[in-house]
Formats: structure tokens, C-alpha cells, sequence
């Protein structure tokens, strides 16, 4: 960020915020973020209600993003549905949607404490000090999130579609995949798969669309928030968890089937305590082949950005390489028993 564009995003705080004056002590780009990046900024508020030394996230696109992510408008107002829900979640603060500023749409939330990174959550026992509490609330959270019904006006932009979320997942996958330069039978191999084994159309949610290990933020004494809802829309309760309970997303400790943290049964008892409904255990099971083709699509595509000059960048192209265990995964969980 340079002194140009900190001098904007100043005199734009102290507008929204309705402050004197906002000075910005010091801006870091954070780690990770392969679709969008994050920064966090120590400021000095003069005036106004949220005068005094603050730490707030900015929130914006990456020079290159996946077609599927929302822009940062969309994932403001998600993020603020997702609040009165009673959602944990960072509180976001203010959008700007002009590029003026700093060249890009973006918006600004409040900095919570925790540690985000999947690898750490999953294997270091010293970060999280009950992971099946962690786990009980995490699923807590999720069923919070999927209270979330259409119609909701701040929403109007997340489709509803006629169709069974599970065929609409495939043809997009299969689009998606059909893009790409490379045949890939393995995955062409799941995707029909999961068109011949698709669960009819039943209740349909707010689903949070990348609902992992990595995505949430917790520290010693539990959850802090769930983070990233760029991927999020309406459909079937049971992707998320597909998706949270997938081997790809336990970080190697495939033990704890639950994000890596913590066994399924803790995991499910909060969700179904607080929904109020119990999970089909044979339909989560077709949802975790679908994380594993999705996945696999989404690295496919991360790898291409990297290889096609779009976006140099070394995390994109490391990315591409977990596709051959992806798709055998997919291959081991689809063989006819």
C-alpha cells in the first residue's frame, strides 16, 4: 500500500466513520488468500465514536480471483446477515465500492485475535485447549449460519435456482472443468458419479460454501469467528458439512474427522442440538465426494492462473500438485463396494 492510496483510505474512514481524522500507524499485508487479500490496519481515530487507537481488517480482491467468489459488496452484506443471525463473525464496519481509492472495491472489519491456519488448528495441541468443545461449536455456528432462509432482501443477489443443488454443483463443475486446457478422467469419472447418485431437492439454506479448518478463527479459549463467505449461496444444508468433514480439509490428521479438530460425533451433536433436525449420514458421505471433485476443480483452475501468466505465484502453482491424491480419493470413495 502506498502513501497515495493510505491517504485515501484515511480521508475515506474518517468520512464513514464520521471521525476528525483517521491516521493509519501502519498497514501489513497478511498471509494466505489466494482470491482475495487482507490487511491490517492500526489507526489512530480522532473524533466520533470510534475515536481512540483501533485495529480493523481491509478486505479486498486479489489482482486475480475465481469466477465463483462473490465481490466484496456481496460478501459485506453476507457477513452482515450473517450477524443478526447470530453468527460469530468479525462485525464489518464500512464498503467502498469506489476504485478510487485504492484501485479496488473493499471493505473494512473489526480485527478479532485467533489463528486461521489449517495446519497449525489441526496438528499443534497447544493452540486449541478442548477441540471437542471446538468442534461441538463449530457445528453450533454452522447450523446458525443455515437457519439463514430465502427470501432475504439484503440478499437478492444469491440465485435460487429450480433445479437439485446437488446437479446444479456439477454442471458448474463440469463447466468449470471443461475449461481447462487438460483432461481429467478421474474427476470427469466423480462428476458422473455424483449426477447419477444426486439426493433430491429438499431444504434449502444459506449455505456458507467454504465452512473448513482455515476458514474460522480460534485461540485457546474456543471459536473467535468464522471468516471468508466469498463462496456462499443458497443450497443443501449438507454440502457444508460434506465439505467440513472431507479427508482434503483434516490437514493430515485424518483421525479427526471433523476439520482435522475433532471427531464427528461432537461435531454433529452441536449442529443437530441447535437445528433441530438430524443429519442424513449416508447423503454427508456424497457431499464429501463432491468436496473432493470441487476441490480438485478449484486447484485445477488456481494452477492454470499461475501457469498461464495471469497471476505469478508460487502458492497457486504448489496448489495444482494435491490434485492427482484428490482424485484418487475420489476414485477410492466412489469404487463399488
Amino acid at each position: 500500500m502506498n502513501d497515495t492510496q493510505r491517504a485515501a483510505l484515511e480521508r475515506f474512514i474518517a468520512r464513514a466513520a464520521a471521525a476528525d481524522r483517521v491516521t493509519i500507524t501502519k498497514a501489513t499485508r497478511l498471509s494466505g488468500g489466494a482470491i482475495q487479500e487482507n490487511w491490517q490496519l492500526h489507526a489512530r481515530v480522532d473524533g466520533g465514536v470510534h475515536a481512540g487507537d483501533a485495529v480493523w481488517v481491509l478486505r479486498t480482491d486479489a489482482p486475480s480471483s475465481v469466477a465463483a467468489s462473490h465481490g466484496r459488496a456481496q460478501e459485506f452484506a453476507l457477513l452482515a446477515v450473517a450477524a443478526r443471525a447470530g453468527v460469530s463473525v468479525a462485525q464489518p464496519l464500512w464498503l467502498c465500492t469506489e476504485r478510487e481509492v485504492i484501485g479496488r472495491p473493499f471493505f473494512i472489519m473489526r480485527w478479532v485475535e485467533g489463528t486461521a491456519a489449517g495446519h497449525v488448528l489441526a496438528r499443534d495441541p497447544g493452540v486449541v485447549a478442548d477441540r471437542a468443545q471446538l468442534a461441538l461449536r463449530l457445528g453450533h455456528e454452522l447450523a446458525l449460519i443455515h437457519s439463514i432462509r430465502p427470501p432475504q432482501p439484503d440478499l437478492d443477489f444469491l440465485p435460487v435456482g429450480d433445479e437439485t443443488p446437488a446437479l446444479q454443483a456439477v454442471a458448474r463443475l463440469r463447466r468449470e472443468l471443461d475449461a481447462l486446457p487438460s483432461p481429467r478422467p478421474a474427476l470427469a469419472w466423480g462428476l458422473r458419479w455424483l449426477e447419477r447418485h444426486a439426493p433430491p431437492r429438499g431444504e434449502i439454506v444459506l449455505c456458507h460454501g467454504d465452512f473448513r479448518t482455515g476458514n474460522y478463527l480460534a485461540d485457546v479459549h474456543g471459536l473467535a469467528a468464522i471468516l471468508d463467505w466469498e463462496f456462499a449461496g443458497w443450497g443443501d444444508p449438507l454440502q457444508d458439512i460434506g465439505w467440513f468433514c472431507a479427508r482434503c480439509w483434516r490437514f493430515g490428521a485424518d483421525t479427526r474427522e471433523a476439520g482435522g479438530i475433532g471427531q464427528r460425533a461432537d461435531f454433529y451433536r452441536g449442529y443437530e442440538a441447535t437445528s433441530g433436525r438430524r443429519l442424513d449420514r449416508e447423503q454427508v458421505s456424497y457431499w464429501e465426494v463432491m468436496a473432493h471433485v470441487r476441490w480438485a476443480v478449484i486447484a485445477l483452475a488456481q494452477a492454470h492462473r499461475h501457469v498461464s501468466g495471469e497471476e505469478t505465484s508460487l502458492l497457486l502453482a504448489l496448489t495444482g500438485h494435491i490434485v492427482p491424491e484428490l482424485e484418487y480419493e475420489v476414485l477410492t470413495m466412489t469404487e463399488p463396494a
